[in-house]
């Protein structure tokens, strides 16, 4: 049936008339017809009216006939008010497509039409809902300011129709929300904004099961330009997070993921939220987190040393809840996860996430020891590279991290050896560390333990400068530290003690790497005689700078109180024969010119001329204690000065200083091999570059040695070796 025989002509012309009025009347016109037909029952003339006004006009490429179809549709619709239903499929799709017309009048109309439409079928067309959204969606940013008036007429019935409809779905919908939501306009972020609002204050509706959906979208408009759109953003999002706490049952994990990523955004505001939500779903969370705590661990540390300290409270807050929750890996809990997230974070630029990572790998340890020492060689390196951590605190917690692992016998070894090696292929370390390295493992892990296994590690080091280097601080660190107290307590036993024995060989045999270390463990141990001997079988070779540097900081250290005790034996000089021969040893080898020197010449000077014991004293026969040394018979058998007892004639505990005589030569004979060496090396080295700078015309110049390839005099390295202090 032709629909153009059932309008009349002048009615189809009038509908593409350019003015408005004409068109409006040929409009009301068609209402009377389709009206009439509705009543008589006749629903193909219909069809075929409305065929007529979507062909011939709204697909038309004459704009004012797309106008007078679109006014036409929306006429014929109210014609037919309560059987529109039925013609819904020929009427809302021209209608639609009008919606991207090129024309923004045509584009106006369409909105007024679908308007017209709405109010007639009410919830009919929710089967047209996505395709409509859709429309909104894109006229919502419509470069004409009277089509976006108009969208936002038909938007809010629309809203309207689906807040009263039990026809809408959710499921259908969701898709299309979650594609929209990555859009960067802002009139349709606002749009889009409006539409979540709306849809989740319908009680019918369960926007909270989809929002994993379009959370992430929600948190993208967080850091929009417009301060509009980030508050309605925040709202939204404030409104879901309420509702999260009120409800039985949500879908953590999907959104954690989300919370994750936005926690490293760039934009402040979505970072406080991210971090904000994230302490909620910990609290909430449960069982449901676990599978998760990784990830958000790895969110949480950064935020911890956030420049905003909004966002620092809260991500500390978070990470102390996530580090009480006693999870089981059994339950999910991904302990080798955990530790890559605290292991990549402890090479943070910031100093409070790394010292959070550290409590991370400690509770750990508390809690999953096992586990943990099983992903050891995971983080091992990481940690050891830790102990040259700027701050004091990191590093403090690394040894306690260490020492953890390390009350294991093979794990402490490993540590010990690893810690050495730091030592020797970065010596700033163990000038600027590494007392309080040592001193921290000693109250950690047991001083005589650490020093035992370093003495045994450096006995053997084939570094001898390093050795050297290592032992002179392990020397300083026993000798002044308040943690070694103990330790030094055994060692002034060593005579008569046979644990103190045991400590002394096995330092000896590593402290036979610097002389000055060595007589220091011996005035340590009491062992003066020893130590007498030590000193008389220097050379001149190992009498240098450095050999000097190092008496000048024992002739120190003599006057300190931990050397009290071996002050009060200088009131017994016939007892303590060898300790006086030992510190005039020390001051022989002293320049006079030194302060070192003139403190122990000082000291000694107050040494009496006799010797106090219990009620009585014997004077001797001069005023000058070194005399003393001469009253020994060159054939008589002397004790050490620290056996207690000597006067019952007992052995000196097993100790075979004489063994231990050979030893300390042995290594210093090597030492000078070694220094001979360098010597050598750097002579050539010298001696090739001189030749290679050497003018030509110096070749045939003959001339006597020069005056700086001279050896020098005895008198000039005199000069030369002593130290201005």
């Amino acid at each position: 049936m032709d629909g153009m025989s059932i309008v009349p002509a002048n009615v189809l012309r009038n509908l593409a008339d350019k003015l408005y009025e004409k068109r409006k009347n040929a409009a009301l016109e068609v209402e009377g017809i389709v009206k009439q037909l509705a009543v008589a029952g006749e629903h193909d003339k219909i069809s075929a009216v409305i065929d007529v006004l979507t062909r011939e006009f709204t697909f038309s490429p004459q704009a004012n006939h797309r106008k007078g179809g679109l006014i036409g549709l929306a006429a014929a619709t109210v014609g037919l008010t309560a059987e529109a239903a039925q013609h819904l499929e020929q009427i809302v799709p021209p209608v639609l497509k009008s919606f991207s017309d090129q024309d923004s009048r045509v584009r106006y109309y369409a909105c007024e039409a679908l308007y017209n439409i709405a109010k007639v079928v009410r919830g009919d067309f929710i089967v047209f809902f996505n395709q409509i959204f859709d429309a909104l969606c894109k006229l919502s940013a419509d470069s004409d300011a009277n089509v976006q008036s108009a969208a936002h007429l038909l938007d809010r019935l629309v809203k309207d129709i689906v807040t009263e409809s039990d026809q809408f779905s959710i499921e259908e919908f969701i898709p299309l929300l979650r594609e929209r939501m990555n859009v960067l306009n802002p009139y349709v972020r606002q749009f889009l904004v409006g539409w979540i609002t709306v849809l989740d204050s319908v009680p019918d509706i369960d926007m909270l099961g989809f929002l994993p959906d379009f959370l992430d979208g929600l948190f993208n408009m967080l850091s929009d330009s417009s301060l509009e759109i980030r508050q309605q953003a925040d709202s939204a999002l404030s409104e879901f997070l309420q509702e999260i706490k009120n409800s039985p049952s949500v879908d953590y994990g999907r959104m954690a993921e989300i919370l994750v990523q936005r926690a490293a955004s760039p934009d402040e505001f979505t970072r406080l939220i991210a971090v904000t939500w994230i302490n909620e779903f910990v609290k909430l969370g449960g069982d449901q987190l676990v599978p998760y705590y990784a990830d958000i661990l790895g969110a949480i540390l950064p935020c911890i040393s956030d420049k905003e300290e909004k966002i620092r409270v809260v991500a500390r807050e978070t990470n102390d809840e996530l580090r009480a929750i006693r999870a089981d890996p059994a339950e999910g809990f991904d302990i080798g996860a955990i530790l890559s997230i605290a292991r990549r974070h402890l090479s943070s630029e910031w100093e409070a996430t790394r010292i959070e990572a550290l409590h991370w790998i400690a509770t750990l340890l508390a809690r999953h020891r096992s586990e943990v020492l099983s992903f050891l060689e995971d983080i091992f390196a990481t940690l050891l590279r830790s102990l040259s951590d700027p701050s004091d605190e990191v590093v403090l917690l690394v040894l306690e991290v260490h020492a953890c692992i390390a009350r294991d016998a093979p794990h402490f070894r490993h540590l010990v050896v690893f810690l050495v090696h730091n030592f020797r292929v970065d010596h700033s370390l163990l000038e600027k560390r590494g007392a309080l390295i040592i001193r921290r493992l000693c109250v950690l892990l047991d001083a005589e333990r650490v020093y035992r296994e370093l003495s045994t590690i450096l006995e053997g080091e084939a570094d001898l400068d390093f050795a050297s280097m290592m032992v002179q601080a392990l020397n300083l660190i026993l000798l002044t530290s308040s943690e070694l107290s103990n330790l030094r307590d055994l060692l002034k036993q060593s005579l008569v003690n046979a644990s103190g024995k045991d400590l002394f060989v096995s330092l000896y045999s590593s402290w036979c790497h610097s002389p000055m270390a060595t007589i220091s463990l011996c005035l340590l141990a009491q062992a003066y005689q020893h130590a007498s001997s030590v000193i008389q079988s220097l050379g001149e070779e190992d009498i240098n700078v450095k050999f000097l540097v190092q008496l000048d900081k024992l002739i120190r250290l003599l006057e300190t109180p931990i050397f009290a005790y071996l002050r009060l034996q200088l009131l017994e000089p016939g007892r303590y024969i060898w300790l006086l021969k030992a510190l005039y040893g020390l001051l022989m080898l002293l320049p006079q010119q030194s302060s070192a020197f003139k403190i122990l010449r000082t000291r000694l000077k107050t040494v009496p001329s006799y010797s106090f014991g219990g009620d009585q004293f014997s004077q001797r026969s001069s005023g000058n204690p070194y005399q003393i040394l001469h009253q020994m018979s060159s054939g008589s058998q002397i004790m050490e000065d620290g056996d207690k007892n000597q006067q019952t004639g007992n052995a000196l505990n097993g100790i075979n200083f004489s063994v231990r005589l050979q030893q300390f030569e042995h290594m210093q004979h090597q030492h000078r091999m070694h220094a001979k060496s360098q010597m050598q090396s750097r002579n050539s080295t010298s001696s090739t570059f001189s030749q290679e700078v050497q003018r030509p015309e110096e070749h045939h110049r003959p001339s006597s040695m020069p005056e700086m390839n001279r050896p020098p005099s005895r008198s000039s390295w005199r000069g030369s070796g002593q130290l201005q202090y």
